[in-house]
């Protein structure tokens, strides 16, 4: 089941994400913060269990991000990822927001739901506010992708 993260997930998500921030696959996220951007998140639940995470956040009127992608490991390769993915675009959907971008290393996933290549110098406010504070920054491997949703 994909719903809305609650007050009572945010260790839970910590968990996960942390999983991969250790391995320097995505960035880590402190408690604060998950708690500043709690309504970015969505969850997926099995049995009670938290087993993947996925956040929309806003950047500007027309921009924002998908972020924070995890799904456990064992739970991996069962579409949780893919209905995570949909559930943010079916919320910048209904907000009327007209592009989403994911920075990662997981390309040909998000290929998959329509998203594209774009230069990273294309994201102004996403650098600005977020990367700056990367310890990747401005060397980031990352790759920027976009989705377009008046093409959709």
């Amino acid at each position: 089941m994909i719903r809305k993260a609650k007050i009572k997930d945010v260790s839970h998500i910590q968990a996960i994400i942390n999983i991969f921030a250790k391995r320097n696959e995505m960035l880590s996220r402190s408690k604060t913060e998950l708690y500043d951007y709690l309504r970015d998140f969505f969850v997926a639940e099995e049995d009670g269990e938290i087993v993947g995470t996925c956040a929309l956040h806003i950047f500007w009127e027309d921009l924002a991000e998908i972020r924070s992608l995890a799904v456990k490991e064992e739970k991996q390769k069962n579409g949780i990822g893919t209905n995570l993915v949909k559930a943010c675009i079916e919320e910048a959907y209904s907000l009327d927001i007209k592009k989403i971008f994911v920075l990662t290393y997981k390309t040909e996933f998000f290929k998959r739901f329509g998203f594209s290549y774009i230069d990273k110098t294309a994201l102004p406010h996403k650098i600005w506010k977020d990367c700056i504070h990367c310890p990747k920054f401005p060397t980031c491997d990352e790759i920027a992708m976009i989705l377009d949703l008046n093409l959709k």
